[in-house]
């Protein structure tokens, strides 16, 4: 069933500050979502957010998540959007379930849900499974032949050159460690122009990340799709891992971002990487679609 989408119920919620639009089809799907991304996530015209996320039925886990950037495009996850999900689905009573699984491009989350005393949801833990190396899986170029199991690329701005350490979580990264703070240099100008480097085949987020202890990380990113965000839990789950690879962090970190801190383990047994952050409601309201889309 399709909604014309004059009137569309919506939920703003937002994860260490990275915010979205979630709108409920378990029952009824809005059409054109690309279109109903880019005009629902203006800030000025429309609700205002980093992107729209849809949540659907699914024949192979408990609910099924489809995120689109606030340009339109659809990516295959987002760590804090997951975790908003969690809450958004308990809250609201479409399940009773405090451990559910979530399909998403990316293959099928399991989000463990933390309940407060009003019972809701504070805060959500994200199997975000297996972190991906494989240059044509990331996917990536490397620029070099390098004797490593991590492919490195190294992509220069302004005479700068920067060598950024290539990991998916579902979706492609670029982490780049430097020795001073992140500013809006590297994100807004280098992170900017990166998104969209050769090597990148589908563009690519691009974190800039400093290291403050072994257990403790600071890091701004670039999200392609919807430029710099104040959170990106994919983002935080690769700068762990691209530290760890290279021995500057420990396996249980804290990635400070620009919205909060969220926690990281990358689990040496499983394989897997585990994101742990709050999700919050910020208002709920009904959408009024121009007429002239679609």
């Amino acid at each position: 069933m399709t909604l014309t989408n004059y009137k569309i119920p919506f939920v703003k919620m937002q994860g260490a500050g990275n915010d979205y639009v979630y709108v409920d089809a378990t029952s009824i799907l809005p059409e054109n979502l690309p279109d109903l991304a880019r005009r629902i996530s203006d800030r000025h015209f429309g609700v205002g957010g980093d992107g729209l996320v849809i949540i659907l039925p699914s024949d192979r886990a408990d609910f099924r998540m489809r995120m689109f950037n606030a340009d339109g495009s659809e990516a295959q996850m987002c760590g804090n959007a997951s975790r908003c999900v969690g809450k958004f689905v308990y809250d609201r009573g479409l399940t009773d379930k405090k451990v559910i699984t979530l399909e998403t491009l990316a293959g099928i989350k399991t989000l463990t849900l933390f309940i407060d005393k009003k019972n809701m949801v504070e805060r959500v833990r994200v199997d975000m499974g297996a972190p991906e190396l494989r240059p044509d899986l990331i996917p990536v170029r490397p620029s070099s032949s390098r004797s490593s199991d991590i492919p490195y690329v190294i992509m220069t701005h302004a005479g700068v050159s920067y060598q950024a350490i290539a990991v998916s979580m579902g979706n492609p990264h670029g982490v780049i460690f430097i020795e001073e703070k992140p500013s809006d240099f590297h994100i807004l100008k280098a992170g900017k122009e990166f998104e969209t480097h050769p090597a990148w085949p589908e563009k690519a987020n691009i974190e800039f990340a400093r290291v403050i202890s072994p257990d403790e990380v600071e890091m701004r990113v670039w999200e392609r799709g919807s430029g710099e965000t104040l959170a990106c839990g994919t983002g935080a789950c690769a700068t762990a891992v691209a530290g760890i690879m290279t021995g500057r962090l420990e396996r249980k970190v804290k990635v400070k971002l620009l919205g909060g801190v969220l926690e990281i383990e990358w689990d040496e047994t499983s394989g897997h990487v585990f994101m742990t952050g709050p999700a919050a409601t910020v208002a709920e309201g009904i959408y009024f679609r121009p007429a002239t889309s679609g």
